[in-house]
């Protein structure tokens, strides 16, 4: 596991390199909690993006607060 977090970590950066480092910290340590909540986050994003034609930041708050309550769990 410990190489796929390093890989993970790294994509993270490049990712989201305009993202202040304590977010990032944050996102990515919820990602280690629960990766298939994040996993499957993503892909709800993705979907409503290039399926739905939705704008992304518009998508991401809709996805969000669906899973607040499990993102809230994560982040304690």
């Amino acid at each position: 596991m410990g190489i796929q977090n390093f890989l993970l970590r790294q994509v993270a950066k490049f990712k989201m390199k305009n993202v202040p480092e304590a977010q990032r910290e944050q996102l990515l340590a919820m990602m280690e909690k629960n990766p298939d909540l994040m996993k499957k986050i993503g892909e709800e994003i993705e979907r409503r993006t290039k399926k739905g034609g939705e704008p992304q930041m518009k998508a991401t708050m809709e996805v969000m607060k669906k899973y607040r309550n499990e993102l809230a769990e994560l982040m304690k």
